[in-house]
């Protein structure tokens, strides 16, 4: 077996498993999981019936690069949105991938340059964990930093020294964060796409979340939208994640793309025709009206909207909690040890959330996640009220 595979940890909700074990929560409470990020809002009806439509294609074998269609739908898609002035090609600058998560490991398997000398994934700490694995099995080590409330939960990337950004190979990014929500701002990107030319690495910007935000006049900033903005017009060394899970409620379509450096990208595709993972086609004819279309995913944004609100106006008054900028994570600080929160309140309550300690690793900082929790408000408002006045409850009794 691969040797790196002992080196990875286990994934939160493992950890989640062991520490809830023993646990009698009381039977007159339903059980309320606000701990897994999977969207619980309807997938829309156009998306499901396009899916349908064309389960002829099952008769043929898709190309790893997808549909020339999809990958124009696409290609308007970020035009449009990020403001890249018609500087993406559908052709060369964008593949389909099954969601971001495999496209995010995969990645950094065909990047890592394995015969360096010590090489070096960057990462925010605390952090999405395929970035830690995807580092590991691909043979570098993983450089955590910290996103706390001191640095408005976006790395201190000036911090890094000149040795560090030399052996690093790749940088992740998550933007709006998992699990904080934070945005990183335009002059940030720029800033780290001058680093990546300079000390010849590659960013990842995982921005699956970029869609669900609260200000419609200031929608989360993207790295190729950075990058053309500053120049680069051909998003040299700059590589971005999208998916359709969050965006249009559609977690089991795995649906998603990867967009940005040609040059990038076609190894990447090298790298995905004997990795075996095209999209199949009825996958791709729903995801092509899926991105033509934004009435379904301002809908959306507005229950997220309506859904924070009530939860806060529970839960400010008794924590300190409050909006994020994106995404549809609470980050909040807990009045004791986020792992005894989250047993007590699962125990006493029935409601489960993530330790933010899972989420993150110990370094010579601390551990950024430690006595804080990840709150997904992804089921029904009804569902997120209840839990919200169930971890007021708890709190007040503590």
């Amino acid at each position: 077996m691969n040797p790196d595979l002992a080196h990875l940890h286990p994934y939160p909700f493992e950890k989640l498993t062991q520490l809830k074990a023993g646990c009698t929560p009381p039977n007159d409470l339903a059980h309320i999981a606000l701990s897994i990020g999977e969207p619980k809002h309807p997938t829309p009806g156009f998306i499901t019936e396009a899916v349908i439509e064309h389960l002829h294609g099952l008769s043929s074998y898709p190309t790893t690069s997808g549909t020339i269609e999809l990958r124009h739908a696409i290609a308007t898609w970020l035009d449009t949105r990020f403001q890249l002035s018609g500087n993406i090609d559908a052709a060369t600058q964008i593949l389909p991938v099954n969601g971001t998560r495999e496209a995010l490991f995969s990645f950094a398997q065909a990047v890592i340059n394995r015969s360096a000398s010590a090489p070096i994934v960057v990462m925010p700490n605390p952090f999405y964990q395929i970035y830690e694995g995807a580092a590991i099995l691909a043979g570098a080590h993983p450089y955590f930093l910290n996103c706390t409330a001191d640095n408005n939960f976006v790395a201190d990337f000036s911090a890094v020294s000149a040795q560090v950004w030399d052996r690093c190979q790749l940088l992740y990014l998550c933007s709006p964060g998992n699990p904080t929500g934070a945005v990183i701002d335009q002059e940030t990107l720029t800033n780290l796409i001058e680093l990546a030319h300079k000390h010849d690495f590659i960013i990842a910007s995982d921005e699956c979340y970029s869609e669900i935000y609260f200000d419609d006049e200031k929608p989360p900033v993207g790295l190729l939208q950075a990058a053309i903005a500053a120049g680069y017009t051909d998003s040299s060394r700059c590589v971005v994640f999208h998916s359709l899970s969050k965006r249009s409620n559609a977690p089991g379509l795995r649906s998603g793309f990867v967009a940005g450096d040609a040059k990038v990208l076609k190894d990447f595709l090298r790298y995905r025709t004997y990795h075996g993972c095209a999209m199949p086609p009825a996958t791709q004819s729903a995801s092509i009206v899926a991105w033509n279309d934004e009435d379904h995913v301002a809908y959306n944004r507005q229950l997220y909207r309506e859904k924070f609100k009530a939860v806060l106006a529970i839960l400010s008054p008794v924590m300190n909690v409050s909006l994020p900028e994106a995404g549809f994570y609470l980050w909040a600080e807990t009045p004791i040890c986020d792992t005894e929160f989250a047993r007590r309140l699962f125990d006493e309550k029935n409601v489960t959330v993530l330790p933010g300690s899972f989420l993150a690793r110990d370094n010579d900082n601390g551990n950024p996640g430690s006595n804080r929790i990840r709150m997904a408000l992804v089921a029904p408002i009804e569902e997120c009220i209840n839990a919200a006045h169930r971890i007021s409850d708890l709190i007040t009794s503590i």
